[in-house]
């Protein structure tokens, strides 16, 4: 009796397996990027002063990221506790994580915010509706590598596996071995799997600031997370923990 075996799969990204890469891509951050540390101080020399001393106490951006907005130059500064799809606990430099478009932005958005919910026994979910911005930025590569494509495409189980992160971030250690620029994959998160990429170096940016910045309110309410583009737009996404498997 024959046996059939799964079809074998590139898992060694190699110079060959780069692609040439350009667009826009979105990102989520909370409305909280915006100066807070006025806050705390007295007056513009103060809250400058005060400034100065907080980038002091952080780790150092690495070179290519040291002329970007800080929203665009943080991801690359941090090696977090916690691990991430493409990069070990501690790991750095870091990596900025955006979508192809913005409902899978913000269904990775969503995901995080109902698992922490879901994990948090006898914790009531705010009513609160907390802003958020959805920033737009525009970049170009000729190092990418497509896990949506071949020959990495058979592997798909392995690289959208829900929490076991190991290939992937197997992947992305090799990736930067050989000095890769981004990895594109099929959103985890999203409900309708749509493209995202994970950007490994700070010089794809095609512009120092991010641009086309959209605002979008999110709350909890009756069991759902629903995202609001701000006023006057109507555009709004609606998501369930079922959604997620949660």
């Amino acid at each position: 009796m024959s046996m059939i075996t799964a079809p074998a799969f590139e898992r060694t990204p190699k110079p060959e397996h780069f692609r040439s890469y350009s667009g826009k891509l979105w990102r989520i951050v909370e409305a909280q990027h915006r100066i807070s540390t006025n806050r705390l101080a007295a007056g513009s020399d103060d809250q400058a002063l005060l400034e100065q001393l907080v980038e002091e106490v952080k780790p150092t951006l690495p070179v290519k990221a040291r002329h970007l907005h800080y929203l665009l130059a943080t991801p690359f500064r941090y090696g977090h506790k916690s691990s991430s799809r493409f990069r070990r606990a501690g790991e750095k430099p870091g990596i900025f994580y955006a979508a192809e478009s913005i409902g899978a932005a913000i269904a990775e958005t969503a995901y995080w915010r109902l698992r922490f919910y879901s994990r948090s026994p006898g914790f009531q979910p705010p009513s609160t509706t907390v802003e958020h911005s959805a920033i737009n930025v525009s970049v170009a590569m000729d190092r990418l590598l497509d896990l949506c494509a071949d020959p990495f495409v058979a592997g798909a189980s392995q690289w959208m596996a829900r929490d076991d992160y190991s290939a992937c971030q197997q992947f992305a250690s090799e990736a930067r071995e050989i000095d890769a620029q981004a990895i594109r994959y099929v959103s985890v998160r999203d409900p309708q799997h749509r493209a995202n990429v994970a950007l490994l170096d700070p010089s794809v940016f095609r512009d120092p600031a991010p641009r086309n910045a959209q605002t979008w309110h999110i709350r909890y309410e009756q069991g759902e997370l629903i995202a609001l583009r701000a006023f006057p737009s109507e555009d709004r996404f609606r998501f369930r923990p079922s959604d997620f498997g949660l």
